[in-house]
């Protein structure tokens, strides 16, 4: 709104309040309007919470009714400027100055770089001036007293003529007026030198006195060396002064200036201390040539002699007075005269484009960023997560063969075959599938599945498999090794009190502890019974062996539901009654570090046909895997189960 706003707000007195907070204008009508709420009027000076202020209608804009007015310190104000603002020569070796400001406004900083433009003029020109201010203000002080002694001398002489009736002297006096005229004002001009020599003396011989008072023009000294060495030093005093508004005391360059103004004061006490003892000599020789001339003055007739001694006067007076008008209009007309030594080569101008933001840059950091950051994201989010995301995973830690891929799923059942054709149920018909490549030409009999910990879906997964199996007309039978918690009694909801523990202590026969699965006709399960004390030696010394003869004899496929083996050794101890084992890993659930020691459990053979499958992979993560409907297995798409499979999928 620079030089468009509505409003003018001049501040007369802030408070605590005027730089805290913004002030929001309401222009209400043509003679008020509020400030924050506050009714004030215009062309008035209002009292404030913010401050005593006077808003003028400026007839700009004059549809705009609101308008916010920041206020700011002036300190503040420069602080930001003198930040802002670049100034540099144009070359090395140029004195010409580039000065620049970026403003939001093109019209604000033309205005303020103008501005200081003006002020660095002034500033200098007021530099060069300092001299001859101070010796006016000397020259002037000096006439207001001669005027004074002057126009008391004539008045003095007027008098005189009046009461002695006298209106003129003889030639001769007058001849001889002449002459004590003339050694009167020789001798007052070599009072006033001394009177100016002892003035320059206190000047170098005090510390401190203020620098740059040494008047420029000199009356009645006509030293060349003198006045050579004082213009020296003046210009050296007003260099220190400038110096001192840009640097901290202390600086090089200010001792530097210091030291050149103490050499040139010592050199100018000297020259004083000469031309004081040449100007001794004539005084006295003045003061002599007075006397002899006022012993004359005793043969001139009494009325005659008064006349003289006043008209004396008068003449001195006259003389001074006319030689101080002439010095001071001759320094005025070089206090007038005097011009700076900057000059604007070119008036501040603005580029009629925005020099920022550029909209080449702007697009290719964007676009840089865009790319940048969600691998950044991804990056991080790698970093932080310690979970197995992806089959990459998998095979970057380990080259176990994974046998199948199953997606996660919201069915509330836990035999999700018998819900019919569903993703998830094609997904275990081609881990059922997938079983017969594992060795061909030798039948997997006695299949165990187990896990790094428990909520990997391991016991789901031997459920739901048994069935799969159980569904080709095989005979299949699931046994619930897992002593510590058992989950597939209460997943089946089979009230049955007695189980594998039973029969491995001889409490029980085999007969006996085994339990069709509802709705299955070749699906048995044999639960894990009560929960005993000491599984792995129960394991150990019971009746494996006995028990894994038989079944071998009555089933076609044995699937033991195993305790995890991260936890316990349960599953270690099976393993020599199997022919292969499944190890189950869940997505988003078993941490990465577990690879190493499934890899290392891999390579160190301790598990025959060892194989991983993949559970509970979620088809719409946060990476957007896409797992199953087939998982090239070769189902197709054609089963017409994709829309129900998609509902149910997580």
């Amino acid at each position: 709104m620079y030089n468009e706003t509505p409003v003018n707000l001049q501040l007369y007195t802030a408070t605590d309040l005027t730089y805290k907070k913004p002030l929001n204008v309401v222009l209400r009508d043509g003679n008020s309007a509020t400030l924050n709420g506050q009714k004030v009027f215009f062309d008035s000076v209002s009292k404030t919470p913010y401050g005593v202020i006077k808003l003028t209608k400026t007839g700009k804009n004059a549809k705009l009714k609101a308008i916010r007015i920041a206020i700011s310190s002036a300190k503040s104000v420069a602080e930001q400027l003198a930040n802002d603002i670049k100034i540099e020569p144009s070359s090395k070796m140029s004195t010409v100055l580039m000065m620049t400001l970026e403003n939001a406004n093109p019209d604000k900083g033309e205005d303020i770089l103008n501005q200081l433009i003006n002020a660095y003029n002034s500033a200098g020109l007021a530099d060069k001036n300092l001299s001859a201010a101070n010796t006016l203000t000397f020259i002037n002080g000096r006439l207001k007293i001669i005027s004074s002694e002057l126009g008391n001398a004539e008045k003095q002489v007027e008098d005189y003529k009046s009461r002695e009736g006298i209106t003129d002297i003889s030639a001769a006096t007058q001849i001889f007026l002449q002459n004590v005229q003339t050694n009167d004002t020789q001798l007052n001009q070599v009072k006033l030198q001394q009177s100016v020599l002892n003035d320059i003396e206190k000047h170098v011989t005090n510390p401190g006195t203020d620098q740059g008072t040494i008047p420029e023009t000199l009356m009645g000294l006509d030293d060349p060396t003198l006045l050579n060495l004082i213009g020296q030093l003046s210009t050296l005093e007003l260099q220190r002064q400038s110096t001192a508004k840009i640097v901290k005391a202390g600086n090089p360059l200010l001792q530097t200036i210091d030291e050149q103004i103490g050499t040139l004061k010592h050199n100018i006490y000297d020259n004083i201390q000469t031309l004081k003892r040449s100007l001794s000599v004539s005084r006295a020789q003045l003061e002599l040539t007075g006397n002899s001339m006022n012993g004359m003055i005793k043969t001139v007739p009494v009325k005659e002699r008064k006349l003289v001694d006043i008209t004396r006067q008068q003449a001195v007076k006259d003389d001074l007075y006319t030689f101080l008008l002439k010095n001071r209009e001759e320094t005025a007309l070089s206090f007038a005269s005097t011009v700076s030594d900057t000059r604007t080569v070119d008036r501040a101008i603005s580029s009629d484009d925005p020099i920022k933001p550029k909209k080449a840059i702007v697009l290719l950091v964007f676009s840089l960023f865009g790319i940048a950051f969600p691998f950044g994201v991804i990056y991080i989010l790698d970093l932080w997560n310690d979970k197995i995301k992806s089959r990459n995973d998998v095979e970057k830690e380990t080259s176990i063969p994974i046998l199948a891929e199953i997606s996660q799923t919201d069915s509330m059942n836990d035999l999700v075959l018998e819900t019919g054709r569903t993703a998830i149920g094609e997904q275990i018909r081609a881990l059922r599938t997938n079983i017969a490549f594992l060795s061909p030409g030798k039948k997997l009999q006695v299949i165990m599945l187990t896990s790094s910990m428990s909520g990997e879906g391991k016991s789901f997964l031997s459920l739901n498999l048994g069935a799969s199996l159980a569904i080709t007309g095989k005979k299949v039978i699931i046994l619930e090794f897992d002593l510590r918690k058992p989950k597939l009694k209460e997943k089946l909801k089979i009230d049955h009190k007695i189980g594998l523990s039973n029969y491995l202590i001889g409490y029980a026969e085999l007969d006996d502890i085994i339990v069709p699965v509802p709705e299955y006709d070749s699906y048995d399960i044999v639960t894990s019974g009560i929960i005993p004390p000491n599984p792995v030696e129960l394991l150990v010394d019971g009746r494996m062996d006995e028990l894994f003869t038989i079944l071998r004899l009555r089933y076609d496929f044995i699937i033991v539901d195993a305790p995890p083996v991260g936890v316990v050794t349960d599953a270690q101890v099976i393993e020599k009654y199997t022919d292969a084992t499944f190890y189950v890993i869940r997505h988003e659930f078993t941490p990465k570090a577990r690879l190493k020691y499934i890899d290392a459990l891999y390579r160190e053979g301790r598990f025959k046909n060892f194989n991983l499958i993949m559970n509970g992979i979620q088809q719409k993560g946060k990476y957007g895997y896409g797992y199953g409907y087939g998982y090239g297995y070769g189902y197709g798409y054609g089963y017409g189960y994709y829309e129900q499979s998609v509902k149910e999928a997580k």
